[in-house]
């Protein structure tokens, strides 16, 4: 696919992205990387071996340890020589009736999700304010203002994730701190088809329909939408949510063709 942005159009930047060694997280690593930002990512698991393929720095991060977090963002921004982009991709999902859901599956979706954002938010935030110009994006989901069946646990954590980053815009846009959130569509990846049902391609054709461009995304296209917003094109864009899915929330619950399965 042709570059849409010059490739040294994130030239200087220093991104560090959770969840960034798989899926979405490695696409939006890799996209920064080809447009001139030095990157690092963090993840609990999987996140060494893309370290070394890439040749960046890696580190192992679970976002619901507090200190973890901090511990991450001071060693990125010491490999780095500091941070302007964050990028808040860690996540956690499951399908589940809420009737049927744990308390321990409903916190910890909730504490990956909503909590870990915040805590990341926090850590980052004394380095991107002493950056020229930073920038934060937090990656939610179109059920967060929908609703949808079988994933409470995950709407309700990333309709406050999309809370948050609207309130973390108003209070930080003085220090020059952009905040804004992508909501991606159904996207091939090996992590969400498992753990929301769309592995077989079977169902994949059916979720296709149910997409007015009649198919599923690809991860490089959520992070190309990451790229827009971290880069100078977007210089004047926070507390926005760019949803990224094809026109699938326009034609209602993608989650009913799950559900007949």
């Amino acid at each position: 696919m042709a570059q849409t942005f010059a490739e040294d159009v994130l030239d200087g930047r220093r991104a560090l992205v959770t969840g960034g060694g798989t899926g979405l997280g490695r696409a939006m690593t890799e996209v920064f990387l080809d447009h001139g930002a030095e990157v690092a990512i963090a993840s609990r698991k999987r996140y060494a071996q893309a370290a070394d393929e890439l040749g960046i720095p890696g580190f192992e991060l679970d976002v619901r340890d507090e200190e973890a977090c901090q511990r991450v963002v001071d060693e990125a921004s010491d490999a780095l020589g500091g941070l302007d982009l964050l990028v808040n991709n860690a996540a956690g999902n499951f399908l589940s009736p809420a009737a049927n859901l744990s308390e321990n599956g409903w916190r910890s979706v909730v504490d990956i999700v909503l909590d870990g954002t915040f805590r990341m938010s926090q850590a980052a935030y004394p380095e991107l304010a002493e950056a020229e110009e930073a920038n934060v994006v937090n990656i939610v989901a179109t059920y967060a203002w929908t609703a949808a069946p079988m994933v409470s646990h995950s709407g309700a954590a990333k309709s406050g994730v999309l809370n948050l980053t609207r309130s973390l815009a108003v209070e930080w846009g003085d220090d020059d701190v952009r905040v804004n959130a992508i909501a991606p569509g159904p996207v091939v990846t090996e992590k969400a088809a498992e753990h929301l049902g769309y592995a077989d391609p079977e169902v994949q054709e059916k979720l296709a329909t149910k997409i007015p461009m009649d198919r599923l995304g690809e991860p490089e296209e959520i992070a190309d939408a990451a790229l827009f917003l971290s880069s100078p094109a977007a210089r004047w864009v926070t507390g926005e949510c760019l949803v990224v899915d094809g026109g699938q929330w326009l034609q209602g619950n993608l989650f009913d063709a799950l559900m007949s399965e």
